[in-house]
């Protein structure tokens, strides 16, 4: 069993960065897959980034590559998300979620997941 919360998210303007951080509890959290997604008003929830158990793998959605950063710390059981040079297009309810699933930009993939975070970008 893994419990995962969020937390950084906030109101920022374009341009601006945030970094959203995620504790887990369990003893186990090193073993698992850590991703981010997200879910704007009236869309569906989306990948946006995720790391293999030993931060060695990481992957992002084209939208977010070379702004977003995913890393981890599994002595701290956190996995992190850097966010910069945000955009008003990145508003959304951020959520962690982990796993053992191997398609790692897949929802079905993960079995336990956050309350989420929100964050606004104004422009």
């Amino acid at each position: 069993q893994v419990q995962l919360v969020e937390s950084g998210g906030g109101l920022v303007q374009a341009g601006a960065s945030l970094r959203l951080s995620c504790a887990a509890s369990g003893r186990t959290f090193s073993s698992y897959a850590m991703g981010w997604f997200r879910q704007a008003p009236g869309k569906e929830r989306e990948f946006v980034a995720a790391s293999r158990w030993n931060g060695g793998n990481t992957y992002y959605a084209d939208s977010v590559k070379g702004r977003f950063t995913i890393s981890r710390d599994n002595a701290k059981n956190t996995v992190y998300l850097q966010m910069n040079s945000l955009k008003p297009e990145d508003t959304a309810v951020y959520y962690c979620a982990a796993g053992l699933g191997r398609i790692y930009y897949s929802i079905g993939s993960y079995d336990y997941w956050g309350q989420g975070t929100q964050v606004t970008v104004s422009s």
